[in-house]
């Protein structure tokens, strides 16, 4: 943060959090809210007048007084103008492309994209007339030669999903705004505590809420959080559509807040020491981790970023199907599972999907997402599951 603004740790603890009135809660309550009354008519039509602006209360689906405290802060967090709420993080991704994109008009996406990021835009903007096209997410600057005058938006993230790459992103931001187009990043991984994408040059960064930021595995939620340049047109279509966060997901959401800084350092470091006895094993071939320096793109990481999450890439050397499964069912402290981000350990194998550039790493790719274990333990678990792998 700049010197204008509190130390992560102060903005934590202390905003989303009511008027500081006498004998207040610590915490706001959930909000169940669906009709807002007003005692004058002239009141109501003000409201609805003003319903698109941060902070007017006029019907709950456009937000209440928890909502607009939790989008707040996340604004304030990532350096922003404004932030909407969603259900979750993939209507975070889709809802923030339909704003960008338009009939006719040509998006840019990294090749390495979350597979229902791809999903999307391959059926449902294709489908409305919108022509994607994949890009290599280390192309950096020479993003402009793929760039035309009708490009309106160029979605990418940072790091890539599955296999990590770390892209340049204030090249890839100033060309994208050069051309006209709204860039969109998917920032889950690093959370604000590690990296502020806006601050770079980015337009909009995009959250799932359900990962590191609600860090408990309960809470299903996502964030737009938006330049002042794109805020009205994110918060205009997130409400045609109809989308919110729910009341008890918001106050997850703010829960998980309090503690994100804490969190974030202990996943780092436990990822790191998981990642550094990994790397050393004859079973491994490669990390994709973005703080090693052999992951693509660790430059960028090491310029633009404050520290490296818990999830990271492990790149087995060629095994049978047989073999893969037994090492992942001999681990006794990781579960499989789709998400990350929580208190507890996961590992899930990765099949990446490129069409723009080849995927051509020879060997089994696995995901780990290190939780708030003992990381002495984790290792000791993936040890004895090893040997299945040959």
């Amino acid at each position: 943060m700049s010197a204008k603004e509190p130390p992560l740790a102060n903005a934590l603890a202390h905003l989303g959090r009511g008027p500081a009135v006498a004998g207040r809660a610590i915490n706001l309550p959930i909000e169940q809210s669906s009709t807002l009354l007003f005692d004058r008519l002239a009141e109501f039509e003000a409201a609805r007048e003003d319903r698109y602006s941060q902070g007017t209360l006029y019907y709950g689906r456009y937000g209440n007084q928890a909502s607009f405290a939790l989008e707040r802060m996340m604004a304030a967090l990532e350096g922003g103008h404004g932030c909407v709420s969603v259900s979750a993080g993939l209507p975070a991704v889709t809802l923030a492309l339909m704003a960008a994109a338009k009939a006719g008009s040509h998006v840019l996406v990294a090749d390495n994209v979350y597979l229902p990021t791809r999903g999307f835009c391959d059926t449902v903007l294709a489908r409305y007339g919108a022509e994607i096209e994949y890009f290599d997410p280390m192309i950096g600057a020479g993003l402009a030669t793929l760039m035309r005058p009708e490009t309106s938006a160029v979605m990418f993230e940072a790091p890539g999903s599955g296999t990590f790459e770390v892209p340049d992103i204030p090249a890839i931001a100033r060309v994208a705004r050069d051309g006209g187009a709204v860039s969109i990043l998917d920032g889950t991984w690093a959370t604000p505590v590690f990296c502020r994408p806006l601050q770079l040059g980015v337009d909009v960064v995009v959250h799932s809420g359900s990962k590191y930021i609600g860090g408990h595995a309960d809470a299903m939620i996502g964030f737009i959080v938006c330049n002042e340049a794109t805020y009205e047109l994110m918060r205009r279509m997130v409400l045609a559509f109809g989308d919110r966060a729910g009341s008890q997901d918001v106050f997850l959401a703010l829960r998980g807040l309090r503690t994100l800084e804490l969190r974030m350092k202990q996943v780092q470091e436990a990822g790191l020491t998981v990642a550094r006895w990994l790397g050393a094993q004859p079973q491994v071939r490669k990390l994709l981790h973005p703080a090693f320096a052999d992951c693509p793109g660790h430059e960028h990481w090491r310029r633009d970023f404050g520290g490296a999450a818990g999830l990271f890439g492990v790149l087995f050397r060629p095994c049978s199907d047989a073999q893969l499964h037994a090492f992942v069912d001999a681990l006794a402290m990781f579960s499989v599972g789709v998400s990350w981000g929580g208190f507890e350990s996961l590992v899930l194998p990765v099949a990446p999907l490129r069409t723009a550039t080849p995927w051509s790493e020879a060997g089994r790719l696995v995901r780990f997402s290190i939780g708030h274990e003992d990381p002495d333990s984790l290792i000791a678990d993936i040890a004895q599951a090893l040997p299945q792998l040959g």
